[in-house]
């Protein structure tokens, strides 16, 4: 793609793709023989969540949540809304939300109190990417493909003003300046 605000290219790929399937694996070993409920966050976490579980081998759901977090584009506030909510129970299930990237931890923050309220029997976090440079909260975050520096970041999933998510590595939001 020829787009002047497509940056430096953080996760090529082919390290994108080796690394899901490890975490896939490493999800199939921790969760043999139990059934494991997925939750992806929209709309980000679409991509991940599908290439993950075509590599987990434990019996698995799906299902989506979708949040809206107040403030600036580029800056969540940690006010977030419930866009949609789960359509399946999650009490005295194996839950693993699967997030695209953690900035914040604010809206991940929300996120685990409010699935924690709802009983699940166990409920861990599989982020993509994350942020530790920016995170604002101390989160328990059990499975993570790649740490990256502050900067935006598009592709995979991440967007821009809804664009970008269809780049199959993850890159810089370039200045257009």
């Amino acid at each position: 793609m020829n787009d002047p605000l497509i940056g430096e290219i953080l996760v090529p790929a082919d390290d994108l793709s080796a690394r899901v399937k490890e975490l896939g694996e490493q999800v199939s070993a921790d969760y043999e023989g139990r059934d494991l409920l997925l939750v992806g966050v929209l709309k980000g976490a679409v991509f991940f969540l599908s290439d993950l579980m075509r590599h987990i081998s434990a019996p698995c759901e799906v299902d989506f949540m979708a949040v809206a977090s107040y403030g600036s584009s580029t800056d969540s506030s940690g006010v977030v809304r419930i866009l949609k909510d789960l359509d399946i129970p999650i009490e005295g299930r194996e839950v693993l939300i699967v997030e695209d990237i953690v900035d914040s931890g604010l809206t991940l923050s929300y996120l685990l109190r409010t699935l924690n309220a709802r009983n699940p029997k166990s409920l861990e976090v599989c982020a993509l990417l994350t942020k530790p440079d920016r995170r604002k909260v101390d989160l328990p975050i059990r499975y993570v493909g790649f740490e990256i520096p502050n900067r935006f970041a598009i592709g995979y999933g991440l967007d821009h003003a809804e664009r970008y998510r269809n780049l199959p590595y993850v890159a810089v939001l370039a200045d257009p300046g």
